[in-house]
């Protein structure tokens, strides 16, 4: 990875030589979609990174919100902060069990709140354990509560008016991480209730192909040119969206990797875009 990737992905072997730094705190930021019916909060309570906390996506939410796992108050977010010992300047490492998914929201989240000292452990608990490193069971030790302060971080988050303001200006750049099939409206939304389709003049990468098989990122070269060839010009501002926000903030990280560190992330998505409001939707490949 380049030089700007370096504050927002690191190595396991970077993070396996600095376990025991004082400053460090390793958050299990694992989720899963309801179809895959599986627990993370008991996988990390059966395995995880030494030391690290179980940070829950749906439960660190709006919870007033009808849609999933929206972005929360900052007032509610610097409370459980407060509570699980996350402090100002501390130096957070994400991963979850799949190698980059939902680790990625989880990043995007605390950027979000003003937090910049945050990365995502590139290949996750997956290249981890591949690699044979140490693992533990059961809770960690609680850690004293710490002072934290939010400040959210305008200009990465987009809302439903926002994106609807954006479609009136030329030049606006959406990517959507979706697979193609549901981009297109060839297959159906796994949410119930929702239309087929993608926000009219957005682009289409589904995020796994921003992946090795493995579960780490492709390499710079390969990511750019996966964005150019959708039609993306990095160097300008890029809106990601998804199905709920997850998979639009690896393609966020992907461009703060290559030097977007603005992208926005369009936090309600297609659970809220794809609703039958009346807002206008495109089928079909990406124009």
């Amino acid at each position: 990875m380049p030089q700007t990737a370096q504050n927002w992905i690191v190595e396991t072997d970077w993070l396996a030589n600095h376990l025991s730094s004082p400053d460090l705190i390793i958050l299990d930021g694992s989720w899963h979609l309801p179809t895959a019916h599986r627990d993370a909060k008991k996988e990390y309570l059966a395995e995880h990174i030494p030391g690290a906390l179980f940070f829950d996506i749906d439960d660190l939410s709006d919870e007033k919100s009808p849609l999933p796992h929206m972005l929360p108050s900052t007032v509610k977010f610097a409370s459980r902060m407060k509570k699980m010992g996350i402090g100002d300047g501390a130096r957070i490492i994400v991963y979850d069990t799949t190698g980059i998914f939902s680790a990625a929201r989880v990043w995007w989240t605390f950027r979000a709140m003003g937090h910049q000292d945050v990365a995502v452990l590139n290949g996750g608990l997956r290249k981890w354990k591949a690699e044979g490193r140490p693992l533990e069971d059961g809770l960690p030790p609680k850690r004293s509560e710490r002072h934290y302060t939010p400040l959210q971080n305008t200009e990465i988050i987009r809302d439903i008016d926002e994106m609807q303001a954006l479609l009136k200006k030329s030049g606006t750049q959406i990517v959507d991480a979706r697979p193609a099939g549901r981009f297109e409206g060839r297959e159906p939304e796994p949410r119930p209730g929702l239309r087929s389709g993608h926000i009219p003049g957005s682009k289409n990468i589904p995020s796994q192909e921003l992946l090795n098989a493995d579960g780490t990122f492709k390499s710079p070269e390969e990511l750019n040119k996966l964005f150019k060839a959708a039609g993306i010009d990095v160097t300008r501002p890029v809106v990601t969206t998804c199905g709920s926000g997850v998979t639009a903030s690896m393609l966020a990280l992907a461009l703060a990797a290559l030097g977007q560190t603005n992208a926005a992330v369009y936090d309600g998505s297609w659970a809220e875009w794809g609703q039958e409001n009346g807002l206008p939707v495109e089928t079909g490949p990406a124009r």
